[in-house]
């Protein structure tokens, strides 16, 4: 059981019953002690690499769900502004600080993503790492920029052969992130991997977040879901360029 999937476990859970003797000013007291306690011990830290408006989106919604949230940015001050606008627990550092989550969200273009997960390499082993790009060639926005037959979510296994890899987020815009729904709906979070216990985690961390986490298969299913993440980009022109659209599964 990973650490988010506890956390929900956790807060969904009924307080222990008490005695008809104990009265009802203790029992409120002892089980609002007791719920704080036990939150308090199964807290999450997630990092997010990158500061930018998905960065605002996915750390919006996991502070909402009392998580802590580490800030790794290249510009330190642009972390610090983020992370100062933000509610809840939030630290910020560079890129090379230690990284304080067991989930580790790649917040940055395709490009930056792929070289830093190559570049903090050993730091990364064991982590479950959330690669959220959709690498979308942005000189003509009509392709992306891929090898056939992979997706960014592969290419970035490639150079972090050691972390958990996991494709998720893609499909969901940052605005809408911050909402949490879109049209009175949770956003669906879809998510690919193949370690079986990554992809529960994230899953978990969406849920808790007030998401819907979305199992869609083993992690080459990220080529597919980044086909759909830009297929819904190229969308927005034609559905006013508000970017607060949403992918959703229905009737499941």
């Amino acid at each position: 059981m990973g650490l988010f999937d506890l956390f929900r476990r956790t807060r969904t859970a009924d307080p222990a019953p008490r005695s008809d003797a104990t009265s009802t000013s203790e029992t409120t007291h002892d089980t609002q002690t007791t719920q704080t306690t036990t939150l308090r011990s199964t807290m999450s830290t997630l990092t997010i690499i990158g500061a930018g408006n998905m960065t605002r989106g996915i750390a919006t919604r996991a502070l909402a769900a009392g998580h802590t949230v580490q800030i790794l940015a290249r510009d330190t001050e642009a972390a610090a502004a983020l992370a100062g606008e933000l509610s809840g627990d939030v630290t910020t550092g560079p890129v090379d600080a230690p990284i304080a989550g067991d989930v580790v969200v790649l917040a940055l273009p395709y490009d930056a993503a792929l070289e830093v997960a190559g570049r903090l390499g050993q730091a990364l082993a064991g982590k479950v790492v959330v690669d959220i790009t959709n690498p979308v060639d942005f000189a003509t926005f009509d392709s992306l920029v891929v090898p056939a037959g992979s997706s960014a979510a592969e290419e970035i296994a490639k150079v972090a052969p050691e972390a958990k890899v996991v494709k998720a987020f893609n499909t969901t815009f940052a605005g809408t992130l911050v909402a949490g729904e879109v049209a009175g709906q949770p956003l669906d979070v879809l998510v690919a991997a193949d370690d079986a216990a990554a992809k529960a985690e994230v899953i978990a961390l969406a849920d808790s977040a007030g998401l819907r986490g979305v199992d869609a298969g083993p992690l080459r299913r990220a080529q597919q879901l980044e086909a759909v993440g830009f297929l819904h980009m190229t969308l927005q022109g034609t559905l006013g360029n508000t970017w607060s659209t949403g992918v959703k599964v229905l009737g499941a």
